[in-house]
């Protein structure tokens, strides 16, 4: 997904190929997800709330687990300080991909006998 400052819920569900009912019951289910709206009700997310919501994808559809399964673990493993980590963590590998990314195109770029 490309980096943008807000993404439209139908964006997010195409993402993760789910319904945007899902979405939007995450939402209520998950105080952390917390998109911004419109005037005219729109839900924005940003990266920081798909991020999250990719957390909880993961741990409910790929792993198996509940929504209150999922609740515990987060009330277990992640409070605010950890998010606000993840958050770092995940900025940290967007910032070292771009970089490999600047470094692989200077490394094409440059003449054969240097």
């Amino acid at each position: 997904m490309a980096e943008k400052l807000y993404y439209r819920i139908g964006e997010v569900a195409q993402k993760f190929n789910v319904q945007p009912t899902l979405i939007r019951y995450w939402e209520r289910e998950f105080d952390f997800i917390k998109p911004h709206k419109s005037e005219k009700g729109t839900r924005m997310f940003t990266q920081k709330d798909v991020e999250r919501f990719e957390i909880v994808y993961h741990l409910v559809k790929e792993k198996g687990m509940t929504i209150q399964g999922t609740k515990d673990y987060f009330k277990k493993h992640y409070d605010n300080k950890s998010l606000d980590k993840l958050d770092i963590i995940n900025t940290l590998k967007k910032t070292r991909d771009l970089l490999s990314d600047v470094k692989s195109a200077l490394e094409e770029s440059r003449p054969e006998n240097q």
